[in-house]
């Protein structure tokens, strides 16, 4: 698709694999901004573009308008040493002073007060944007403001720091004002107060191998690079605290060891996790460790991976007809949003401009591209913390994550259907296909159906993961929940494994304390009819047939509008073991596979099976889960 501003010419020497360098990069800055400032208020305080409202309202989003592409302008300029070619920083000062004027009044410029999480809570999130915009440009910007309208803006700022974060991510929030304050002389027993508890919350949330889960329970997803690394790392860089980027980045580097593995050959992030309408903000852990050192990736592949997520939007309709970001993935995706999502909220992907800090002489734009993880060789990664298996082959681009461990459902919450998000409670995702939308058949599924209602995946509890030589394994855990009568059956559990060799998925499930009369379904991935892919499903075990049913999802997916998935249904009474294959591939000549594997043995709560014209074998046991693979 045309992209509605003018980019360089592509250097395919220097940039072999995206053709894009640094200059392109600005180009995109520069029409982003010059599109979204069109929509600004005439004292510039508020950016109100157009679209459907988020729940916390049109000034809310205004300032949401100004706040987030103010980060993007001040990584533009701060990463060019103060060159301001398009006047910039004028705009935005001036809208700091006309927001903070009055905030909290009903007028035209004044910006909404920041209270409690559960109260007003959305301007807290853009504080952070506004005072990291304000420490990124304080040599040019913040040091020429009047002295009147730089207290104002403490004020309004420090509403952060006196009021009840989210408990996730949230407390990055105050954290980011403090650090502001504090780079400008106006840190106090308050600022070291907010700082201090942030990161407190930080460590009892890290969960190791570079991952830390967004708050109390076990959320774990694209917050981890745009959030929980990037405000601490960020900050200890440009502190000069090197004892703290020490300590963060080297976290840093540990997650993109498994972070970087999972955008696909086609520059795509994975399709998980909530605020997928931030796009490429999914490679700002990337471009940051490139910035300050702390990544396993050479330059050259550090601007592939963030170069290549920066075109696979920008060619894919993430733009609308006059330069904004739209809400959705590719185009708009009603489905890929929440209930917080407003027109501006898609320019949290200004994050990935941290690339920008590198200055042109750097590494990161100097450096000829290099291959992606996922274009080096096929890859089975597993993460034990989070509980997740990354799975990539090399001849199709496509990247694969098995979910045994990421919920979002927090510690207090009691586990009810109507919540159920399929962002999040779905067994796999990729880089290539996106879950089916609410009402429609789940995708990468199994529910047990009982007295008429079939159930739903809330609260998933990690059984454990690891893995050989071109091939790992994930399992999980978790109580069936139900709509319309009682929650839960008394005593049922659904116990999975995942085993991933080469592009199948081996997947075994459990069901404990059926119902008599229980049935079981389970689904494979959803894919277009036009789509280049093929989905295959195959009953090993347990299904009334080998053969799945396809049923259509006629909301479609974030790839196509309308979807076929693949389904086996079996029954269920007591304690059944259920067996299947599956695969996603876009090779081409790729059919569904009859004879890739055949079951040798479920007996004893052991599960063999035969992987045919190579010799290998998967042993699955249960109480306590164990797998092993290998030749016998």
């Amino acid at each position: 698709m045309s992209i509605p501003f003018e980019l360089p010419a592509e250097d395919r020497d220097l940039s072999p694999r995206t053709g894009y360098t640094r200059a392109h990069w600005e180009a995109v800055a520069d029409g982003l901004l010059t599109a979204a400032w069109r929509w600004s208020t005439p004292g510039r305080a508020l950016l109100d573009l157009p679209g459907c409202p988020s729940r916390s309202g049109v000034r809310s989003d205004g300032l949401e308008g100004y706040a987030r592409t103010f980060l993007a302008a001040a990584f533009r300029v701060a990463g060019a040493g103060g060159d301001d070619p398009h006047g910039l920083l004028e705009r935005y000062a001036a809208g700091l002073a006309a927001g903070t004027r009055t905030p909290g009044r009903d007028d035209t410029e004044s910006w909404p007060l920041i209270l409690d999480h559960d109260v007003q809570g959305q301007p807290m999130v853009e504080s952070a944007s506004v005072a990291l915009g304000l420490r990124l440009t304080a040599p040019w910007l913040w040091k020429n403001l009047d002295a009147g309208v730089q207290d104002r803006a403490e004020e309004w700022l420090r509403g952060a720091l006196r009021h009840t974060p989210a408990p996730n991510n949230w407390y990055l929030f105050p954290y980011t004002v403090a650090g502001f304050l504090e780079s400008v002389g106006r840190g106090d027993g308050e600022t070291a107060a907010a700082r201090r508890r942030a990161l407190e919350l930080l460590e009892s949330w890290y969960r190791g191998e570079g991952w830390y889960a967004d708050g109390d329970g076990r959320a774990f997803d694209h917050y981890n690079g745009w959030a929980l690394h990037l405000y601490p790392v960020l900050d200890a860089h440009l502190s000069g605290d090197a004892d703290a980027l020490a300590h963060y980045g080297a976290r840093l580097r540990t997650h993109l060891e498994g972070f970087a593995p999972t955008f696909g050959g086609d520059g795509a992030p994975l399709h998980f996790g909530r605020s997928l309408t931030y796009r490429f903000a999914a490679s700002a852990a990337v471009a940051l460790g490139a910035v300050t050192g702390h990544t396993p990736l050479t330059p050259g592949a550090s601007r592939r991976v963030a170069s290549g997520s920066l075109r696979y939007f920008l060619d894919r309709g993430a733009l609308t007809a006059d330069g904004l970001l739209g809400p959705g993935w590719h185009g708009p995706h009603e489905a890929s949003l929440q209930g917080y999502s407003g027109p501006a909220s898609p320019y949290w992907a200004s994050k990935a401009f941290v690339a920008l800090l590198a200055p042109a002489g750097h590494a990161l734009w100097t450096a000829r591209e290099e291959p992606a993880p996922v274009e080096e060789a096929d890859r089975v990664l597993a993460l034990p913390a989070p509980g997740l298996l990354v799975q990539a082959t090399r001849a199709d681009g496509i990247v694969r994550l098995h979910n045994h461990g990421s919920d979002h459902v927090r510690p207090h919450e009691g586990e009810t259907a109507a919540e159920d998000d399929p962002h999040y409670g779905r067994h796999a995702y990729s880089t290539r296909t996106g879950p089916t939308a609410p009402g429609n058949v789940p995708d990468n599924h199994l529910a047990v159906e009982t007295g008429g209602r079939r159930s739903v995946r809330r609260r998933i509890h990690p059984l454990g993961a690891g893995q050989g030589d071109g091939w790992g394994w994930a399992a999980s855990w978790h109580r069936p929940v139900f709509a319309g009568g009682p929650p839960m059956m008394p005593g049922l559990r659904v116990e999975s494994v995942t085993v991933a060799y080469g592009r199948h998925e081996l997947r075994v499930h459990r069901v404990v304390g059926a119902p008599a009369g229980s049935r079981v379904t389970h689904t494979g991935w959803a894919t277009g009819p036009d789509e280049p892919l093929t989905s295959a499903l195959h009953g090993l075990y347990g299904w009334d047939g080998p053969g799945p049913d396809l049923v259509r999802a006629p909301q479609g997916t974030a790839w196509t509008r309308w979807a076929l998935v693949p389904r086996l249904t079996g029954r269920s009474d007591g304690t059944s073991v259920h067996v299947s294959l599956a695969s996603l591939t876009a090779e081409p000549g790729a059919a569904s596979p009859p004879e890739p594997v055949a079951v040798a043995e479920v007996r004893e709560g052991a599960v063999e099976v035969v992987w045919a014209g190579t010799g290998a074998r998967t042993r699955i046991t249960f109480d306590p889960v164990e797998v092993w693979h290998g030749q016998r």
